[in-house]
Order: C-alpha cells, then structure tokens, then sequence
C-alpha cells in the first residue's frame, strides 16, 4: 500500500519529493490501472506532461482507465492532476468539462473562495503556469493574473479531482491535509 501514486512510465526527480515529506510513493503505468496490481492509496497524481509523447505514454492507458480513476474519487480518493503540456488538451477520460490551453507565464495566483486545495501552493508569487483552463464545468479555485482558471476541484462523491497549470512542487501542506483525512482507495 501507498499514499501517494504517480502514474508515469520512468523515474522522476518528483518522487524524491516525497521521501522528503515522509511519505510513501510508488509509481505504476497508467495502464495498470482497475488492474488488481494497482495497490490502493490515498492520492493518485498525474504529473505534468503527462500527455505529451515526448515525455512518457501515460496519456495512453487514461481513457481507459476512465472508470477506474472515478471509481477511486468517488470512494474518497484524491487524483491530482497537473498540465498535459501540450498546446490544447480535452480531458474526456475525467466525469466533467475541462479543457486547457498551453501558455506558459508567471502569475500571482488569485484565490476564489477557500478550498483546501490551494494549500498545494506554498511558495511566493509569482508562480509558474503553463497554461489555463478554457472551460470547465468544476469549481474554480485559483485564477491567473487575467482571471483565467489555473486550479479547478470537482467533489466526486467522497473524494475529489483537483486539476491544475500551476508548474511548481506541491506543498507539503497539500498532502499532510489529503493523506491525514482521506482512505486509501483501489483505482
């Protein structure tokens, strides 16, 4: 069993992030997943590029994995999902509307209400973004300087999806509040 799952294909530096938060990490292919050797955990992440060929297959097994991935969110799992890095991207393989649009610029985030999920940032203004969301039928968190969606959350049962463009290292404040009060969940 796990806390936290990277779903990617190769070794990332991202893992070492958390060895330094004390937590357990494994990473899987993303096609493993509704498999029985996908182990349950807590958070389930797909880092950024996840969709760009350049980088890893990841984005191959996501469709259909599709109802695994909510089968996890909605028995409280969290799945965090960082930019695609491509020009545009629909997440058709998520249960609601999101479309992002590559752009990179530095930004000052902008809260919208509150929400536990802005915790995932924890560093000074500016942040680095790589794109924003078009549209979305999710509750937007975090703006950009321009009012664009950067963090949207969708509740999902008991769990949640929390997606953004934000190009930085997730807090450990993030993952302290998501692995303290969430179950660990089979996708």
């Amino acid at each position: 069993m796990s806390d936290v799952i990277l779903l990617w294909d190769c070794p990332l530096l991202f893992e070492k992030l958390f060895v330094e938060y004390g937590l357990e990490c494994t990473r899987v292919l993303s096609t493993s997943l509704g498999t029985p050797y996908l182990p349950a955990c807590k958070v389930l992440i797909l880092p950024t590029g996840f969709a760009n060929k350049q980088y890893t297959k990841t984005g191959v097994g996501l469709k259909h994995g599709q109802r695994s991935l909510e089968k996890f969110v909605t028995k409280g799992g969290t799945l965090l999902v960082f930019s695609p890095l491509i020009p545009e991207y629909e997440y058709e393989w998520l249960p609601f509307s999101l479309k992002y649009v590559m752009e990179e610029n530095s930004c000052t985030p902008q809260s919208v209400g509150k929400h536990e999920a802005q915790k995932l940032v924890d560093i000074a203004p500016p942040v680095g973004c790589d794109g924003y969301f078009a549209e979305t039928d999710a509750d937007v968190v975090l703006t950009d300087d321009r009012g664009r969606p950067i963090m949207v959350v969708k509740e999902i049962g008991e769990g949640m999806v929390v997606a953004t463009t934000i190009h930085e290292l997730p807090s450990a404040g993030f993952f302290e509040c998501r692995v303290a009060c969430t179950k660990k969940v089979k996708a």
